[in-house]
């Protein structure tokens, strides 16, 4: 399941689907969720805003769920992306991986979120309590850790 939307959720009842739709099989679900957090150096942030590109999105946050379903033995997985105006404490993301095995749901959490910020078409602004806004650049380091998931040591 590959959900944008501008509206929150529900993270535990999200949760609680995928291990439903498991008809348990899954010995472990692992899930990851992310939040809008201060991280600018010269003011507190206020807000974010994610935009997208509909459609392709959805797709390449799709391909990736294949991808991960392909390379570890994942059940299923859920990945929920919010958009549009989001304040500080925010839930901004939900991603979660149902397994036979803790460590190909944990791997294919880990290489999903990874993914996600490297490769789904998302763009942030950043708006600074000072009123500042400005678009936030991709870290080099995201994108050297989302690399590593094509390299075999990360099998």
């Amino acid at each position: 399941m590959v959900i944008v939307q501008e509206a929150d959720f529900d993270a535990a009842a999200l949760a609680a689907r995928l291990r439903s739709g498991t008809a348990g099989k899954a010995g472990s679900i692992v899930s990851f969720t992310g939040y809008v957090r201060d991280y600018a150096e010269n003011a507190p942030t206020r807000s974010l805003f994610l935009e997208h590109y509909p459609g392709m999105c959805e797709r390449e946050i799709e391909a990736l769920c294949a991808a991960a379903q392909s390379r570890w033995n994942v059940l299923d997985c859920v990945v929920v992306h919010r958009v549009g105006e989001l304040r500080l404490k925010d839930q901004i993301v939900f991603v979660a991986v149902a397994s036979a095995h803790r460590g190909d749901a944990f791997a294919a959490c880990e290489y999903l979120i990874d993914a996600l910020k490297t490769r789904a078409p998302f763009w942030k602004r950043e708006t600074l309590a000072s009123g500042e806004q400005f678009w936030v650049q991709q870290h080099e380091a995201d994108q050297h850790k989302t690399e590593q998931w094509d390299t075999p040591s990360q099998a």
